[in-house]
């Protein structure tokens, strides 16, 4: 498929985790990737977080969400799946506060309603970052916390999908297997100055970029795909915080 092109049928197809939430859930529960890189990121830079408000923004099955609760978070989650909702609520209970929505549109919620929003590997799902942050932004009391993973750029144009062009924002597409079946998985690449200005322009200071290295305790059960993990960075992690004073129109 041509980079940056994705038919009208692959665009309604394309990351419908409906289609496959159970087996993405399951799966992701104990892989290195997830497991033992993504989610101890997040956790890592979230630090205390007790008694804090936290929007977990594309909570998927509720790992994280319970994750932070464990540690006296107060969390709320949305996803855009009816399917991964349903999987969080069987994690996270029935009185967890669940909500069906889409980061490209207005969020369900009153300024200034939380104290951290964590965004775990759904901004590069998205071609514009711009009203998504700023959504975000005004969701977040000032001085609050966007907590966010995204695809590694390194790895987004040289071993996803090569490209020449680093400074170009690109869609490219790829296809997933979960239980014999694949699917069809679209991304949006973007170089690392294109992220930092998006987080700027919608007013927030960057606090931490960082570059973990996937947990030590992985290095026994994935020893091939654990070297690979910690010589070529998979995921890019950002800590940013909401001017104190100001919200953005």
């Amino acid at each position: 498929m041509t980079e940056g092109l994705v038919q009208s049928a692959d665009r309604a197809q394309a990351n419908d985790y409906n289609s496959f939430a159970e087996a993405y859930s399951a799966a992701n529960e104990s892989s290195l990737v997830n497991a033992y890189y993504a989610r101890p990121g997040i956790l890592a830079l979230a630090g205390d977080v007790t008694d804090r408000r936290i929007l977990d923004a594309g909570c998927g099955s509720g790992p994280i969400s319970a994750a932070l609760r464990d540690r006296g978070a107060v969390v709320t989650g949305i996803d855009a799946s009816t399917e991964m909702l349903s999987l969080a609520r069987r994690r996270l209970g029935d009185d967890a506060p669940l909500y069906l929505a889409n980061l490209s549109d207005p969020l369900p919620f009153a300024d200034a309603t939380f104290d951290d929003v964590v965004a775990s590997l759904v901004l590069h799902y998205l071609e514009d970052w711009g009203p998504t942050l700023a959504e975000i932004r005004r969701v977040l009391r000032p001085g609050g916390r966007l907590i966010a993973s995204v695809e590694h750029p390194f790895s987004a144009y040289t071993i996803q999908v090569p490209r020449s062009d680093y400074f170009a924002t690109t869609s490219y597409s790829v296809e997933w297997t979960f239980g014999g079946r694949s699917i069809p998985m679209r991304f949006w690449r973007r170089p690392l100055h294109a992220m930092t200005d998006a987080f700027t322009a919608a007013d927030f200071r960057i606090s931490v970029v960082s570059e973990p290295l996937p947990d030590p305790a992985a290095r026994e059960l994935f020893p091939i795909d654990f070297h690979d993990l910690s010589t070529s960075p998979y995921f890019l992690f950002f800590l940013v915080e909401a001017s104190a004073t100001g919200t953005v129109t």
